[in-house]
């Protein structure tokens, strides 16, 4: 492949070519110093009869313990081979072994007939049957023919010369008996057997193990060399124990020792010494106008031809052997016509064979191409073959429906000339990377790059890519559609599907992207979180599709209102966030001034009108913002960012605050606090107080209004307002809430069978009211089983949560009723919902709202309101009770008003059991202007004075909790 400026080069591979060169040099030095020796006589007739014989047997036996041991450690199917052969050598060793006893041993001629011709001729047949075990197996009956065809047609040709130049001579030798005639034939036949087993497995021996089998032929056919020579009449009669040819059998021997382990180490060292892209080398250099250019070379198929002109040879051997005897006058032999005869024979039948196979396979092989051709160009993939300069030399006709582009234009182009320049570079690095690999580690790989269609345009293709003749084959296909439909998931996984804003997985990693890096040291960069105060109202009152509308319209503003480079993000709900990066400034008040004039801007942007289904809506924001420190990581940034908002709200909301330490200090606190909370009601930890609800006209008692206290391991005492801040599990509201009616039931019960008949007044939230933990039973349940009579208690509705249906508000507050429970509204005067309350719901008593009390005597507007609230009390037939009575002034001006019955410390605090059964033994209170004369402020204490005779106010209407705890009264 080729591409502008790219050079793909081979990276070179060390191996350790020295791990088999000593045994190599041992072999040589051993067969060297032999046939020095044998050269040289080695000095001594008698020397020369051990080395000719005892050497040559212990080189045989090395040969076949050799190959012993190694068929038994090594597993592998050519394992009984190698056994074989063993076994051969062995025979060969006991032979050469037999020679020299009678040489050396007995000093007597060895006989024509003895122990070692039996061992000689036991040599050739295991050879034979280990040579055919590695001989490739033919998949077909005409193989299986063929290969024994090729066998007789080497045999007989070798056996019609070796006849012709010397076997005739000593067959035909008169007054041998026939056990010397058959053994001075039987070597050289089985020889022949053995040189044609050699020649036809060399041609088909198997690629497993190739430099073993190699060194295995090469000892045998040394062997059979030295027999051949061994067995000619010109040497038989010289040949004397310790000559030249000895050298020749021994260096068999060890070339047999050698071959398993040999061909072991060699097929490493060429592991390790090969270029990792396999026996096709690619090699690329620098063309013309520094284009790189890929080459690669093969080696050509020598031994295929040389096996296919295997039985050609074996004929000319034959008619040499022929000749030779005609060109000598003798006459035609017996044997010798017979073998060629059938030697032509084999010719012609193996030809035919190999004519109606090749026919067969022409037929399967046009078949087949038929067949891909058509997958190839009916395929939807486009199929290219790029040589290995890069040039494309067949593209399939897909390519016009992928690409928009005809076959034939791109055939002759270079395919650097589609790819998209950017993704250029890749493509060719994994190419060099893939032609670098090795072909049976990786065969294939894939590519994911842009190709250039006929329109224009650059489509997503994806490529699966192999290796074809030095050159590349590339299957591709248009992914463009999976691409883009990867893309979009990736954004409606990384952004808000409302508002189309980064949600918080890719703020936050926006955030950790701007603190790592150099902005690491960068403290001007700031997180700001924005809540939008009212929100919750909009979607309740004109439902969530305006709401949506709104937060979408937010969103808008919030991006535009940001700088470039800035990210706006909504977090969920009403929440949205922004990172505001550092300009590298130092100036850390400069900064804080800048970013919290970014903020105060928001926060007005995010404050004006918005319109929604045509009407005007106006909702505030309250922000949060937090500045990057040193080693800080993105969620304490996050946190304190958000801590910062939250103390935006809880200061008033519509406002910017800056994080401070103490923040998080104040979190800690609350946390603490919750969990110790979370033990208190099962470790007694709460306590029950009652205020008393006094008649403003005779000071009289008319009810007592329960309120928890939290006493603390560390002796501290809680109000409401402090521990049900931190109360924000709400299964422990709800067990608070439990905890609290019955307990009051409980006490007032006791108090009644006491003599003390005053209504408890328990204060409830509509919201908890409703809760399926609280079922009506409950309520009539607990009232019988404590005997408390109809009308002591009251329950309190503290608050109107939007929530919450005024539906099956009403028809719980009716089912309570019925039970003899009276209601109360508390709050009434604050807004809009006590006054919804007021015309939906059943109410026995009205409690002012404590805003209504503190400025009744300094405001006339606010006298006038109070005054008229007091009114609708009066004319809707229902008591009232002002919370918050801390002035005997006020007591005064609401008696005035009309008012009945108030509740604060005017009269009393918060009272113990005790405290509070002393309160109404005494049975009234000073009241100011009243029966009672002069009125002392009262604290709880044990100095209480109470004036008027005892008795107990008849309430028919009981009040109210106050919406403001007051302090507790010391112990």
């Amino acid at each position: 492949m080729s591409a502008p400026g790219a050079v793909l080069a081979q990276r070179p591979t060390t191996g350790r070519s020295g791990s088999g060169m000593v045994p190599q040099l041992v072999l040589a030095l051993l067969c060297g110093g032999y046939a020095a020796g044998s050269f040289l006589g080695w000095g001594s007739k008698q020397l020369a009869h051990i080395m000719g014989d005892f050497g040559l047997a212990v080189a045989a036996l090395v040969a076949a313990v050799s190959c012993y041991l190694y068929a038994r450690t090594r597993e592998s199917r050519f394992r009984p081979a190698w056994l074989l052969f063993s076994a051969s050598s062995l025979m060969a060793a006991c032979g050469n072994a037999v020679w020299g006893w009678y040489e050396v041993v007995l000093r007597d001629p060895v006989p024509a007939l003895s122990l070692a011709n039996l061992f000689f001729l036991c040599f050739g047949p295991p050879a034979i049957i280990g040579l055919l075990l590695l001989a490739k197996r033919p998949v077909t009956r005409a193989g299986w023919v063929c290969l024994a065809l090729d066998a007789w047609l080497i045999a007989g040709s070798l056996l019609t010369l070796c006849w012709s130049l010397a076997l005739a001579h000593p067959a035909n030798f008169k007054g041998a008996n026939v056990a010397q005639s058959a053994l001075t034939l039987a070597y050289p036949f089985l020889d022949i057997i053995l040189v044609s087993m050699v020649m036809a497995l060399h041609f088909r021996r198997s690629s497993a193990n190739r430099g073993a089998v190699n060194t295995a032929i090469a000892a045998f056919a040394t062997t059979v060399l030295c027999d051949a020579l061994f067995t000619s009449p010109l040497l038989r009669e010289e040949y004397h124990s310790g000559q030249i040819l000895d050298a020749g059998w021994f260096a068999g021997s060890l070339l047999l020792a050698y071959a398993p382990w040999g061909g072991s180490w060699t097929a490493q060292r060429s592991t390790h010494q090969q270029p990792r892209g396999g026996p096709q080398q690619a090699v690329s250099r620098t063309g013309p106008q520094g284009r790189a250019v890929l080459r690669v070379g093969s080696s050509r198929p020598i031994a295929g031809s040389l096996a296919a002109l295997t039985p050609y040879l074996a004929a000319a051997v034959c008619v040499v052997g022929i000749l030779y005897n005609v060109m000598n006058g003798h006459k035609f032999d017996r044997l010798v016509l017979f073998t060629g005869c059938t030697v032509v024979l084999a010719l012609v039948v193996r030809q035919g064979i190999m004519l109606v196979d090749n026919i067969s396979l022409t037929q399967e092989l046009a078949q087949k191409e038929n067949h891909f051709r058509s997958l190839v160009q009916g395929s939807s993939d486009v199929i290219m073959i790029a040589a290995p300069t890069g040039i494309l030399r067949y593209v399939s006709p897909a390519a016009s429906g992928v690409y928009g582009r005809d076959a034939e234009e791109l055939v002759g182009s270079e395919l650097a000339s589609i790819i998209h320049p950017a993704d250029l570079g890749s493509v060719v690095h994994e190419v060099r990377r893939f032609l670098a690999a090795s072909p049976m580690e990786e065969p294939t790989t894939r590519i994911e790059c842009r190709f250039k269609s006929g329109t224009g345009d650059w489509l997503n293709v994806e490529s699966t890519v192999n290796r074809h003749q030095g050159g590349l084959i590339f299957n591709s296909r248009d992914v463009t559609e999976r691409v883009r439909l990867q893309a979009q998931l990736q954004h409606n996984a990384e952004h808000d599907p409302l508002t189309d804003l980064p949600n918080r997985a890719l703020f936050t990693q926006r955030v950790r992207q701007a603190l790592a890096g150099r902005r690491t040291t960068d403290i001007g960069t700031a997180v700001l979180f924005i809540d939008l105060d009212g929100f919750k109202a909009v979607n309740d009152r004109l439902g969530h599709q305006a709401g949506d509308e709104l937060l979408i319209q937010a969103a808008r503003r919030l991006q535009d209102s940001v700088r470039m480079g800035d990210t706006a993000a909504r977090l969920g709900g009403d929440e949205f966030a922004a990172l505001i990066l550092g300009d590298g400034t130092r100036d850390q008040a400069a900064r804080e001034y800048q970013v919290r004039e970014i903020a105060d801007r928001l926060r007005l942007t995010l404050s004006q009108p918005y319109k929604v289904d045509g009407n005007d809506v106006r909702v505030a924001a309250s922000i949060g913002v937090a500045f990057a420190e040193p080693g800080i990581t993105p969620t304490d940034l996050m946190r304190n960012a958000d801590l910062a908002m939250y103390r935006a709200k809880a200061a008033g909301k519509d406002r910017v605050e800056l994080y401070a330490p103490q923040m998080q200090a104040e979190v800690v606190r609350r946390t603490e606090l919750a969990t110790r909370l979370r033990t208190a009601l099962h470790d007694g930890e709460f306590a029950l107080l009652h205020q008393p609800v006094v008649n403003l006209t005779t000071g009289r008692v008319a009810a007592v209004a329960a309120q928890a206290r939290w006493r603390s391991a560390q002796g501290i005492l809680f109000t409401p307002a402090e521990f049900l801040r931190v109360a924000d599990d709400s299964d422990r509201t709800a067990e608070l809430g439990r905890w609290l009616l019955e307990e009051s039931v409980e006490q007032a019960a006791e108090r009644n069978r006491a003599g003390h008949p005053v209504p408890v007044t328990v204060r409830l939230t509509a919201r908890r009211l409703l809760d399926r933990s609280m079922p009506l039973g409950s309520v009539e349940a607990l009232l019988t089983r404590h005997g408390l009579p109809s009308g002591a208690l009251v329950i309190e509705i503290s608050d109107s949560d939007p929530r919450v249906s005024y539906d099956d508000l009403e028809h719980r507050l009716s089912a309570l009723r019925r039970l003899g429970v009276r209601v109360a509204l508390d709050g009434f005067g604050s807004g809009y919902a006590a006054i919804n309350a007021l015309r939906r719901l059943p109410i026995d008593v009205l409690k002012l709202d404590r805003g209504l009390i503190e400025g009744v005597v300094e405001s006339a507007r606010l006298h006038k309101i109070t005054s008229g609230l007091l009114r609708i009390a009066t004319d809707l037939g229902m008591q009232s009770v002002a919370d918050g009575v801390d002035l005997p002034e006020q007591v005064q001006a609401l008696r005035a008003m009309g008012c009945t019955h108030g509740q604060g410390m005017a009269f009393s605090g918060p009272l113990d059991e005790y405290r509070l059964r002393r309160a109404l033994v005494r049975g009234d209170f000073p009241v100011p202007g009243g029966e009672g004369g002069a009125l002392p402020v009262l604290a709880g204490g044990p100095g209480v004075g109470l004036a008027g005779a005892p008795g107990i106010d008849s309430f028919t209407h009981p009040p109210l909790r106050s919406n403001t705890e007051t302090s507790v009264p010391p112990t």
